[in-house]
């Protein structure tokens, strides 16, 4: 997405534990992820703006992380199946040590699914490496009966609040597009 609006990055993975607190809130969690990673890459003296996303679906205040395990993503489909959750994604930047962060939420609405539908898409492999065990820009979508909300949050980057994130840091992101 950043590459479609015309900025040049380049990936850094931070290593950092990803693994929510006991209890912790599924918004402060992401808030949190966003955050520690952004600030692990910028404190390896990148002085360009990092950032970085953390992307929580929740049902019922419970966060549905990325499967562990085939029988995993299955639980996580059927607890979405047929109902309404929440997907908060916080996006965060890091320029040396200043550093904010924004979270989006948005609803979305899964149709009722079988267990041969759940068991198909499960076998696809594409849940497996997907908070909720699904993509909604894959073949996920298949079960998505609505989105309220904006469809980059669930994706994993609100690039519709970048430039907010830009402000509070005092950048200017329509300068950095239009120096490209």
């Amino acid at each position: 997405m950043l590459r479609l609006i015309g900025l040049d990055f380049t990936i850094l993975v931070p290593d950092i534990d990803e693994e929510p607190y006991p209890d912790e809130d599924p918004v402060a969690y992401a808030r949190r992820a966003a955050t520690t990673k952004a600030q692990a890459i910028a404190a390896h003296g990148h002085d360009l703006p990092v950032i970085s996303a953390d992307t929580v679906v929740a049902i019922d205040g419970q966060i549905l992380g990325k499967p562990t395990s085939a029988d995993d993503a299955e639980r996580m489909l059927r607890l979405l199946a047929g109902t309404t959750h929440a997907v908060h994604t916080s996006m965060a930047m890091a320029v040396g040590a200043k550093h904010e962060v924004i979270v989006d939420s948005t609803m979305v609405t899964f149709r009722p699914m079988t267990d041969t539908e759940i068991s198909w898409y499960v076998s696809s492999g594409e849940p497996m490496d997907k908070a909720g065990a699904y993509g909604v820009q894959g073949i996920g979508g298949l079960f998505v009966s609505s989105v309220e909300g904006s469809p980059h949050t669930v994706v994993g980057l609100p690039i519709h609040r970048l430039s907010e994130l830009y402000s509070k840091l005092g950048l200017d992101l329509w300068q950095e597009i239009g120096d490209h």
